[in-house]
C-alpha cells in the first residue's frame, strides 16, 4: 500500500512532534480514516521528505511524530518558468496539474488580447489559491517535495518584459526551429504559451523585443493545454529528467 504524502507549510524537523493543519487532519482523519501507528509522508517545500507515525487521530485533529528526514532528489534539473494565459473551464486546473508534475518550477497565470476568460482581482486571487491547491495536491502524487509557486496575475507584456537570463519560448506553427534544435538552457526556461485564440500579431511582435525565441513542435495545430504539456514533455526529454 502506498503511504500517503502530507503538504504542511511549517518547519519540520526529526523526532518532532507535529499537529497536522485543519486541511490536512480531515484529509488523514476523515478521508483516508487513518489511525494511531500507520505511517504517512510529510514535506513542506524544502526540498525534504519527512516520514513520519500518526500518534493520534480524529476526524478534526491528527499528530504525528517524524521518524527521519530524507534529501528528495526528484527534482529536474530544469528549471522552467511557465507563463500560461488564462484558458476556459478546467482546462486551466488541467494544465496546471499535469506541468507540476511534469516538472515545472513556477505558473504565472496572463491576460491576453485574446484571453477568453474575464476575472475581477477578488475573483482571480480566489482562483490562484485553488489553483496552488491543485499544485501542492500534484506534488502529493507525483512525489515532488517543492511546491511551484503559482504567481499573481499578470498581462503577457509585463510577464515578457521581465528581465531573466533563462532561454525565452514561444510556440509558433512557422518557426525555423524546434525544441530538438536549441542550444541547452544555462539558466532554465521562460515558456509561453498564448490562448485558445493565439497570440494577435501585436503580442508576437512583443515577444519579439523582448528576445523570445520562436520555437515550433510539430506539423498540427495544438489546443492551448496540449502545447503547453508537449513542449513541457520536449523540454525534459532534452534537457532535462525526463528518459
Amino acid at each position: 500500500m502506498r503511504i500517503p504524502r502530507i503538504y504542511q507549510p511549517q518547519s519540520l524537523a526529526l523526532h518532532q512532534l507535529t499537529e497536522l493543519d485543519e486541511e490536512a487532519a480531515n484529509h488523514v482523519g476523515r478521508v483516508l480514516r487513518m489511525e494511531a501507528g500507520q505511517q504517512l509522508e510529510l514535506f513542506n517545500s524544502d526540498g525534504n521528505n519527512y516520514p513520519a507515525i500518526i500518534e493520534s487521530s480524529s476526524k478534526k485533529h491528527v499528530s504525528v511524530k517524524i521518524t527521519e528526514v530524507h534529501v528528495n532528489d526528484s527534482e529536474s534539473p530544469l528549471d522552467i518558468h511557465l507563463g500560461q494565459v488564462i484558458s476556459r473551464g478546467d482546462r486551466m486546473e488541467f494544465t496546471i496539474q499535469k506541468s507540476v508534475e511534469l516538472g515545472v518550477n513556477k505558473i504565472t497565470p496572463l491576460t491576453s488580447e485574446r484571453c477568453g476568460v474575464k476575472l475581477n482581482q477578488e475573483r482571480f486571487e480566489k482562483k490562484r489559491q485553488q489553483w496552488q491547491k491543485i499544485a501542492i495536491a500534484a506534488c502529493e502524487q507525483s512525489g515532488r517535495s517543492i511546491v511551484p509557486e503559482v504567481a499573481p496575475l499578470q498581462s503577457l507584456e509585463q510577464w515578457a518584459s521581465e528581465t531573466s537570463s533563462a532561454m525565452k519560448l514561444n510556440l509558433h506553427p512557422k518557426a525555423p526551429y524546434s525544441i530538438k534544435t536549441l542550444p541547452t538552457p544555462e539558466n532554465g526556461v521562460r515558456l509561453l504559451i498564448g490562448p485558445e485564440g493565439g497570440l494577435s500579431a501585436q503580442e508576437i511582435e512583443v515577444c519579439n523585443q523582448y528576445q523570445f525565441q520562436e520555437t515550433i513542435l510539430g506539423p498540427r495545430v495544438l489546443r492551448t493545454e496540449t502545447a503547453a504539456l508537449t513542449a513541457i514533455t520536449a523540454l525534459q526529454c532534452q534537457f532535462g529528467d525526463l528518459a
